[in-house]
């Protein structure tokens, strides 16, 4: 044992202590910091603050955001997680103006922003975060009625010069000058409204938007911002390639379904996830959606006839090329006649042999070849899927 030296940290190249220190907490890494001026120095490195998640920080204030800000986040950052307070017994403001403007300036590779919890109430619109921003998600937060708005703070200069500029390059107003923006997830969000859905059309980059347990936005709201011609050209959320929409708990249960505002078709919108109970008022308008390519349903109970009757209409579509199910519940058929010796034709055409009842492996391989046939250039996919046999016995099966 006299022959190897006694191990120390010292010895190991930096790289190596970075990679070390990169599994650490966010709190951890400033303890870390403390030990000794070599490890401090280390500790600063921006490797180490490229992903930066303070949910997990029990007891987080202002200060503490403005210490991190000033001796620890930099250039490197590209993600960021904050917890707010709006749950907390202490309260107060989170997210200052001040802070925020300051993350712009040492921040400006910054790139998706997390915020949970947190109450934006104290800021007058979204166009204060650092216009970096890629990726905007917010989960259980509080919104004033024009965050979403981008009219506030150029002055009458630059707008001038923001509107000249567009008119040298020729490209009109397609040519994207305000919130950069280019994905939007709302989770658990009461507040958000019709209004702040329509304040989303001045969105020059928006593409993806992700709506779950929005109990207030109802279908006219949906129908007043779905893309479409208009006098001037496009109108609405023209630029949308991906929604999403989804109400899961229990809260929304007596409200309109905003789903159903597909009915007047989205120009522009391929890929749909409808999830929970926007999946039965939704899934029979997404034949109208003229671009659609891709279609996700998710955690929801559907009805094997449902299913067949819906899919038919997506035969239409020439684009189409991917139907997802995700943690579904099939239901066998319950009766229709005419229309079940139809569906029992063309399965028996398939090989099917027709008998669903109490075999839930053959009605979900009969309705995949059933599919498969209806929508021959479709990719198909079952996930986590089962199937109940009556109200009060299910029997699962896990594909």
């Amino acid at each position: 044992m006299d022959e190897f030296p006694t191990c120390n940290l010292d010895y190991l190249p930096e790289n190596i202590l970075i990679d070390v220190l990169s599994y650490l907490s966010v709190r951890e890494l400033v303890r870390a910091g403390r030990v000794c001026k070599r490890w401090r120095r280390l500790v600063k490195d921006q490797k180490l603050w490229r992903l930066v998640d303070l949910t997990a920080w029990k007891g987080m204030t202002s200060r503490i955001l403005w210490v991190l800000l000033r001796q620890y986040l930099g250039c490197g950052l590209r993600y960021l997680r904050l917890r707010g307070l709006l749950l907390s017994v202490r309260g107060g403001t989170f997210l200052s103006e001040a802070w925020l403007k300051a993350l712009s300036t040492k921040c400006p590779r910054l790139s998706k922003l997390y915020l949970l919890h947190a109450d934006l109430r104290s800021l007058p619109s979204c166009q204060l975060l650092p216009p970096s921003l890629k990726v905007l998600e917010l989960q259980g937060c509080e919104l004033p009625q024009g965050f979403f708005n981008q009219d506030l703070p150029a002055s009458s200069q630059e707008r001038a010069q923001a509107t000249s500029s567009v008119k040298q390059k020729g490209k009109g107003p397609s040519s994207p000058s305000g919130i950069s923006i280019e994905c939007l997830i709302l989770n658990n969000v009461p507040s958000f409204k019709d209004q702040h859905l329509q304040s989303l059309t001045s969105w020059e980059r928006l593409s993806r938007l992700e709506l779950c347990d929005t109990f207030r936005v109802t279908a006219n709201g949906l129908r007043g911002c779905a893309a479409k011609e208009g006098v001037c050209g496009l109108e609405g959320l023209f630029r949308l390639k991906f929604l999403e929409m989804s109400i899961t708990t229990r809260q929304g249960h007596q409200r309109p379904m905003a789903s159903l505002g597909l009915e007047t078709g989205w120009l522009g919108l391929e890929e749909l996830s409808l999830g929970g109970k926007e999946v039965a008022p939704g899934f029979p308008y997404a034949s109208r959606l003229k671009d659609l390519k891709r279609l996700y349903l998710k955690a929801c109970t559907l009805d094997e006839l449902q299913v067949v009757h819906n899919c038919k209409m997506l035969r239409g579509l020439p684009g189409f090329l991917r139907l997802e199910f995700l943690d579904v519940v099939f239901q066998p058929r319950s009766g229709g006649e005419g229309e079940q010796e139809q569906e029992g034709e063309e399965e028996a055409a398939d090989g099917g042999d027709g008998d669903n009842e109490g075999k839930p492996d053959k009605l979900i391989g009969n309705l995949r070849r059933l599919l498969a046939v209806m929508l021959p250039c479709c990719t198909l996919a079952f996930n986590n899927c089962s199937v109940q046999l009556n109200s009060n016995l299910g029997s699962n099966l896990f594909i």
